[in-house]
């Protein structure tokens, strides 16, 4: 793969791994929101002008679930109207595109691993507002990939697992919701999900990509704690209580199931699942070398 690849969202935790990553023989164009506000269309038609890109791989999102509860219009004009103008941008120009979706699309009521033509349901804004992206991209672009993951984490930002080490270092227990689960996602093999199917110019469609495994919010944060400890960087094991959902209210409801079936993207992607478990102690011992 060779040619200008335009990040968009650059400071998130993906945009950052996207840009640790980039594959030889690309220059890596990495904008931020405040160089690329993907909601504004004439702001995309001047990037592209100036930049002139091979290929896109929009990263850029509003991802705040609850407070899209009250802020709707905007979640659906970053996470709506955003990827549709990134879209009908590489239309015009001949560019490849990578959008990112979320699991959320999903209303969670199913009880095996969602496929990629599963039929999309979301319970809140957030969801809604990603979904709108996805039939954006796909009338503007139908030659895009859509790569849908969820529980997303890294070493940098903030994130479920930072923000239970911190919390683990403060108290001698805390709670944590049993009832919802998924697949965690480290963003360092998110971002080489991506560079994959950029890699593959005969892909298009919708794809999913989480690390590999099942576990509840609950299992995650013990796990977190297990091998932090391990690590050196907890000085104690907390204890972790498992709760429903219904004694951790939030403004926006989540899917209690969330597990996408990743089956295709292994295959096509040609990349190896890998267990959850293995790609947080990769994530974990990076924040204990650094």
């Amino acid at each position: 793969m060779q040619g200008k690849i335009l990040v968009a969202g650059a400071g998130g935790q993906l945009g950052r791994e996207l840009q640790r990553s980039v594959p030889a023989g690309c220059q890596c164009i990495a904008l931020s929101r405040a160089e690329l506000d993907i909601g504004d269309a004439a702001q995309v038609r001047v990037v592209f002008a100036e930049h002139a890109p091979d290929a896109v791989i929009n990263a850029a999102a509003y991802t705040a679930v609850d407070r899209a509860e009250e802020e709707e219009a905007q979640a659906l004009r970053i996470n709506g109207d955003g990827p549709g103008h990134l879209a009908a941008a590489c239309a015009a120009s001949g560019a490849r595109f990578v959008h990112v979706s979320t699991d959320f699309v999903f209303d969670g009521s199913a009880s095996t691993p969602y496929p990629p033509d599963a039929p999309a349901n979301p319970l809140g804004a957030y969801g809604r507002s990603k979904l709108a992206g996805e039939l954006r991209v796909r009338e503007a672009l139908p030659a895009a990939v859509i790569l849908r993951t969820g529980w997303v984490y890294s070493a940098l930002g903030a994130n479920f697992v930072r923000t239970m080490l911190r919390l683990m270092g403060e108290r001698e227990a805390l709670n944590v919701v049993a009832d919802q689960v998924g697949t965690p996602t480290w963003a360092r093999g998110l971002a080489d999900a991506c560079w994959a199917a950029l890699a593959r110019p005969q892909l298009s469609g919708t794809y999913h990509w989480s690390d590999a495994g099942v576990c509840s919010w609950y299992d995650f944060a013990v796990a977190i704690a297990e091998e932090a400890q391990g690590l050196g960087l907890l000085a104690r094991l907390p204890a972790v209580r498992p709760i429903p959902s219904e004694d951790y209210p939030t403004p926006a409801r989540r899917p209690a199931f969330s597990v996408l079936d990743k089956s295709a993207s292994w295959r096509d992607l040609e990349l190896p699942p890998v267990h959850w478990r293995e790609q947080l102690r990769h994530m974990l011992r990076e924040i204990e070398e650094s």
